[in-house]
Formats: C-alpha cells, structure tokens, sequence
C-alpha cells in the first residue's frame, strides 16, 4: 500500500547538468533507486492544484507564512477513469512538512470536486478525506492549474529516512484540468546556459548524512525556496 503520512523537513536545490552527473555518480554508493524506476528512467508524477476563484492559497503561500497548507490531486503519468489518484493535503509550518493522502478512484474524484461523497470506500483513508472535504469546502477550492514532471527518487540505503528526489521537464498548464489526458503544458524553469537545470529535493524526519552534506559543500550547492506552484502562478500573472 502507498505511504498516506508523511511528516518531514525538506530543503530544495537547484542542480546544472554537470552537477546532477556528478551526484549521480556517487549516488550507487549511498543510496538506492526508487521501485518506480525501472531500467534507470524517471517516472512521471502529475497533479491538479485546486484553489479558490481568486487564488487565495496560492497567494498566501507566496507570502511565506508560518503554517500554509495546499490540496492536489496526484497520480502516476496518465490514469484511466477507473484507476486510482492521490487526493493530498500538504502543511508546512516551521519548515516542517506533513503530507496526509487516500487513494481515490479517479472519476470519484472528479465527482468530488462536485460535492459527491466517493462510493468506493475500500481504498479510502476516510479520516484523511474528511480533512480533505472541510478544507476544500471551507475555500471553495477546485483544480486550477495541471503541473507535471519527471522524477528520480532515492533512499538511503538501510536508511529510508532521508530520501532525495530529483525532478526534470517541469510543466503547467491551466486549460483541459484532467489526469486522464495527455501530458502537455509549458516549461516552468529552462535552462542555466547550455546546461538543463533540475530540482533536488532532500528529505528527512531528522539529520541529512554526512556524505551528503560534504557533496552540496564540495559543489557549491545552496538551499533555495522554490515552489513548482508558485512559481507557475509567479509567471502566470507576470503574462496577465
């Protein structure tokens, strides 16, 4: 069964190519590749973010408050109606990130968003979807924008606290907000020169490992604050 709480700190980066090459490199030695990477290819994850008609969590999210929180709808590449999504609600207060989610047949979720009760109550978490339906109803929130990417995932080998993923072809969209279409939309970052960037993501409930705190200082990695949300609404409203 899929994790549905998650509760941990996580600092992002930015990586050239050249970089990422090089943590690839040593990565065998730490840590081990995610199941849903076969034959060394990422697997691509794809959400709905809802919000209100104004966009107020997105909004207040940007504002960098202590406690915020986010809903999406999230499924692996593209599902059919009958499969299953992610409904997911994700806080953060202090730096510290709880991600709560049931699994939710696609076309109970779509169904949701309407104000139906999902039928399928075998793969709920219905403690979690509560949480999920006063949220949603206390700020009228429905999809409004189609983020996806590829990812590589790992976890540390006799470890799995401390996970790092690494994220390409980061892209959005805000018309045809469906999971059960084709993946498509605009590019939400490009490139440093020649050189493609991606997104790393550290994650732990407690310490990073030493290895890889000697790599970001070795490489001059540093943690930025970056949202794939909010930074497709940033670009968003600079075109408006």
């Amino acid at each position: 069964m899929a994790q549905e709480i998650f509760n941990r700190f996580e600092i992002k980066y930015f990586l050239t190519q050249s970089q990422y090459e090089k943590l690839r490199k040593i990565l065998p030695e730490f840590m081990d590749s995610d199941v849903y990477n076969k034959n060394e290819k990422p697997y691509t994850i794809c959400n709905l973010y809802l919000d209100t008609e104004n966009d107020e969590l997105i909004q207040t999210s940007l504002e960098k408050p202590v406690y915020k929180e986010k809903l999406r709808l999230r499924s692996y590449g593209t599902i059919s109606l009958d499969e299953t999504a992610y409904l997911e609600i994700k806080k953060k207060y202090k730096g510290i990130v709880n991600k709560r989610r049931t699994p939710i047949i696609l076309s109970e979720a779509y169904a949701f968003f309407e104000g139906k009760q999902p039928q399928t109550s075998s793969v709920l978490n219905h403690q979690v979807l509560d949480e999920i339906y006063y949220i949603q109803k206390r700020y009228h929130a429905n999809p409004k924008v189609f983020i996806s990417y590829e990812r590589f995932a790992f976890y540390e080998k006799d470890n799995d606290d401390f996970r790092l993923t690494l994220d390409t072809n980061i892209i959005s969209r805000r018309e045809n907000l469906r999971l059960d279409s084709e993946i498509y939309g605009e590019k939400i970052i490009g490139k440093k020169g020649d050189e493609n960037i991606w997104l790393m993501e550290a994650k732990a409930e407690k310490a990073f490992p030493l290895w890889f705190s000697h790599f970001l200082s070795e490489n001059k990695i540093f943690p930025i604050s970056f949202s794939k949300y909010g930074t497709e609404f940033t670009n968003y409203i600079q075109k408006l």
